[in-house]
């Protein structure tokens, strides 16, 4: 994607300065690193002066200087892939074939052979630092008649198929447990010390994936290790040593030493790899403070209402949002920057722009909810319409209004929710049923004539024609909820009974051929429900699907702090009101968010919490954004609730919401 200037510029001011600076943290920790690995390769009990004597005189060899220099090649390789491959919102698939999908993406297949290479470069500078045995890749011997020949050292092969193989699992688990996924820690801590309290974490994730790692590599090789073999053998001209028990057998396989030894040369490679990840974390979610207004318009862009409006790239506009949170919380001065009115004019254009921005966002994710809620809802069946639940009063109407004319027409930033959330959403076809709440009796006398011509007469053609039993009475499709959230979340009033189609519309016949097409999808799709495989690759994730929705809710819960700061603190600090024009905005936006949460941790696994491994370097706030939203969507609404009291009853809006905000006042809620 191609970014404006400002854009570019922040990027490599910002973003690739604090990227280079943990990739030369890495490389400054890569020779105490390698220090200790060799010092582990070598220690034994046994001759514990000379250990130290051998690691020494191999420490300040040519070879181990040429071997740490390739190491820092690969160190460097490594920061500037998860530059490229880092996100702020994860990509959750919310199916099996989704995440092979995932895999198999033409740009993740160029990853994980980039890891397999310099997984079998830092395979090789294991061996050259082990040496003995593991050091060479031939080695002299003699064949059965006595003459000299160039035998394979199996030993030193193993050591760079085991660091491909490595570095290759990296790659797929990475894209698996959304390693690339970078999050905003809510405390903020020095960067010193939070290195220092995540290399245990990073220690022990190492070692333990190193174990498995090995584990799986020595299975493999079991069974398909003669294939490697051969190939090397036939293209570098090198023999098999039939003295020599092969490794690929059981005799290979409970050898100790090598055990170890790849155990070993496997967590430094990872360590080293999570050590450059972990720097990177923290370097890039460090605090940018952004001014909120400059002297010169030629460097507006700079400001910080300016970049929020901007959408890309999405880590600018974390650190926009994250900064807003921060200075609505800790900084007065800045917040009276945020409450000013522009000279000449007397605008307040800054509230206006942060304030827009907040609430479009809250916006995008209240409609988004609405959307699954539907879905999840008609389960496959037609949408249903329940005019007498979705009725808005004249306030609501005006409140509503006014939240769309502060919000409109700019969208909120794009969100990388999987399409496969969506994915049984309703058609509304010429054949979807609309149905009402009641049917009235227009034959009685009191009945209105309004009523009797808004009232059209039901479809033959309809699944409902006929199955009436009263005339007062009329069934309804099945619905978890009651009442519509999309005219709710909209504020737009039901549809009118006019729109309905008129009966005497027959439905269009289908032709022949696209009968047939017909015919065949549902072969297929019968066929396909008969196997099993099949069947538990295409079966949705309802864990996944709701995570997926709240991908990007760090932003909502940033947006939700600062608007709640900013409220609170305009009770004593706005001296010309401007934020009371949008209260009723912000608190009808805040109450149909508060409604539509409420209903999705109603739906099955949306209020169950994932359990956390220790066993990986996979951030797991992804997975409890949605815990973190509620709780945080809640305390904003009690900290303006408690900061105006019983003055939040002059604000207009709807008697629903009026009803629900008296429970916040109360303390009930």
């Amino acid at each position: 994607m191609f970014f404006s200037a400002t854009h570019c510029c922040f990027i490599r001011k910002v973003i690739w300065w604090r990227a280079a600076a943990s990739i030369a943290w890495s490389v400054l920790l890569l020779p105490p690193t390698t220090a200790v690995f060799v010092m582990l390769s070598k220690f034994s009990f046994l001759h514990p002066i000379q250990t130290i004597t051998d690691c020494l005189a191999l420490l300040t060899s040519a070879s181990s200087v040429f071997s740490v220099i390739l190491l820092g090649g690969v160190v460097i390789m490594v920061g500037f892939l998860t530059l490229e491959y880092y996100t702020v919102i994860p990509t959750i698939a919310c199916s099996k074939i989704a995440l092979l999908g995932q895999l198999l993406q033409p740009r993740q297949v160029v990853n994980s052979f980039a890891h397999c290479l310099m997984g079998m470069i830092v395979g090789w500078c294991c061996a050259v630092a082990v040496g003995h045995r593991y050091e060479t890749l031939g080695y002299p011997g003699k064949s059965s008649d006595g003459h000299p020949r160039m035998c394979l050292n199996e030993y030193h092969l193993v050591f760079l198929l085991a660091g491909a193989f490595v570095g290759f699992s990296h790659s797929l688990l990475g894209v698996i447990h959304n390693i690339n996924y970078v999050s905003f820690h809510t405390v903020q801590q020095y960067k010193y010390l939070h290195f220092k309290g995540s290399l245990p974490l990073v220690v022990k994730c190492s070692t333990i994936q190193a174990f498995y790692a090995v584990r799986n590599f020595i299975v493999v090789y079991f069974f398909l290790g003669y294939i490697p073999k051969t190939w090397i053998c036939k293209t570098l001209n090198l023999h098999l040593d039939s003295s020599v028990h092969p490794l690929d057998s059981i005799a290979g396989v409970v050898d100790l030493s090598l055990l170890y030894h790849l155990w070993i040369s496997a967590t430094f490679l990872l360590f080293t790899w999570y050590i450059t990840l972990l720097l990177f974390r923290i370097f890039v979610t460090e605090v940018y403070s952004f001014p909120v207004q400059l002297a010169f318009t030629e460097d507006s862009h700079q400001c910080l209402p300016k970049v929020l409006t901007d959408n890309q790239p999405m880590i600018l506009k974390f650190l926009a949002l994250q900064d807003l949170a921060l200075l609505s919380k800790h900084s007065p001065s800045r917040r009276r920057e945020v409450f000013s009115l522009s000279q000449p004019g007397g605008h307040p254009h800054n509230w206006n722009t942060v304030s827009k921005e907040c609430l479009a966002l809250l916006t995008d994710l209240t409609q988004r909810l609405a959307t699954y809620h539907e879905t999840v809802a008609t389960n496959g069946r037609a949408k249903s319409l329940s005019s007498g639940s979705e009725r808005k009063t004249s306030s609501e109407t005006s409140v509503t209004s006014s939240t769309e004319d502060l919000m409109s027409p700019r969208p909120a930033f794009p969100m990388k929710t999987p399409a496969s959330v969506f994915a049984r959403s309703i058609a509304g076809g010429p054949h979807s049923p609309l149905t009402a709440p009641f049917t009235p009796d227009l034959d009685s006398p009191f009945a209105s004539p309004a009523l009797r011509r808004l009232t059209a007469p039901m479809d033959q053609c309809s699944p409902w024609y006929g199955s009436v039993q009263s005339p007062h009475i009329m069934r309804r499709a099945p619905k978890l909820w009651s009442t519509s959230t999309e005219s709710q979340v909209n504020g737009s009033p039901p549809p009118s009974p006019a729109s309905v189609p008129s009966p005497k519309q027959e439905a269009a016949k289908p032709s022949f051929l696209a009968q047939f097409l017909q015919n065949r999808k549902e072969q297929v799709k019968s066929f396909m429900a008969k196997r099993v495989l099949i069947m538990y690759l295409l079966n949705k994730l309802p864990e996944a699907s709701s995570q997926a929705l709240f991908a990007d809710s760090q932003a909502h819960i940033w947006a939700l702090e600062a608007l709640s700061y900013l409220v609170q603190a305009s009770f004593t600090e706005d001296q010309f009101g401007v934020v009371q024009t949008t209260l009723p905005s912000i608190l009808s936006s805040m109450l149909h968010l508060q409604e539509a949460v409420d209903r999705h941790f109603k739906l099955p696994h949306a209020s169950s919490k994932p359990l956390r491994s220790t066993n990986s370097m996979e951030d797991f706030t992804y997975k409890t954004l949605r815990f973190a939203l509620r709780a945080t969507l809640k305390t904003a609404i009690y900290r303006i609730t408690t900061t105006f009291g019983n003055h939040l009853k002059a604000v207009q809006m709807s008697a629903e919401h009026r009803k629900r905000l008296q429970q916040f006042l109360e303390f009930k809620e």
